[in-house]
C-alpha cells in the first residue's frame, strides 16, 4: 500500500502511522517480560526528570507493582521518555494497563505522552539481561552522569519473581 502525500504550503505531510498491536498472543506465557518505551512530546523537553514529577512517576510505577496490576523489575527515567521491564497480566493485557497509567500519569503531573508505546517480548535470559544493561546505561551514554549508579530516576523491584497471573 502506497502512502499519499499531500503538500501543504510548499511541504509534504508524513502519512499517519497505525496505531501499533499491543496484545499478547496466547502462545506467550503469563508473567513473560516486555521490554517497554514511553515517550514524551515533544521530544526533547524535559518532563520526567524533575523532582516532582519524576517521583511521582515512580512511585506510580511502584503501586501498579505492589497491587499485582503488573510486575515492573525495573523502570529507568530519562528527560522525555522512560524505559521499563514489565510483566503484564493477559487480562486486561498491556495496552489497557499502560494507556490507563498514562492517562493517570498526564492528569496528576501534566506529561504529555506521544500517542502510542513500543514494546518487545523478551525471549530469554540473555535477552533480559542485555535489555537492562541498556536501560541503566542510558543515562550514562548520554551524558547524563558518569556511571550507571549515580541516575537516580530508577525504579527496581527485588520483592518476588512475576506471578503467574
Amino acid at each position: 500500500m502506497r502512502a499519499e502525500w499531500k503538500g501543504v504550503q510548499g511541504t509534504a505531510e508524513l502519512p499517519v502511522r497505525k496505531k501499533l498491536p499491543h496484545a499478547i498472543p496466547q502462545w506467550v506465557a503469563e508473567g513473560s517480560w516486555f521490554f517497554i518505551t514511553l515517550n514524551c512530546v515533544p521530544r526533547g523537553k524535559n518532563q520526567l526528570c524533575r523532582a516532582d514529577t519524576g517521583e511521582a512517576v515512580l512511585a506510580a510505577m511502584k503501586f501498579n507493582h505492589e497491587r499485582l496490576i503488573w510486575h515492573c523489575r525495573l523502570c529507568l527515567l530519562m528527560p522525555d521518555h522512560l524505559h521499563a521491564i514489565i510483566a503484564f497480566p493477559r487480562e486486561p493485557g498491556m495496552q489497557i494497563t499502560i494507556t490507563n497509567w498514562k492517562k493517570f500519569i498526564a492528569g496528576k503531573c501534566g506529561v504529555d505522552w506521544q500517542r502510542d508505546f513500543f514494546d518487545h517480548r523478551l525471549r530469554d535470559h540473555h535477552e533480559l539481561e542485555e535489555k537492562t544493561g541498556y536501560i541503566l546505561m542510558n543515562p550514562v551514554r548520554k551524558g547524563l552522569c558518569e556511571r550507571a549508579k549515580e541516575w537516580m530516576w530508577v525504579y527496581r523491584s527485588t520483592d518476588r519473581p512475576p506471578p503467574r497471573w
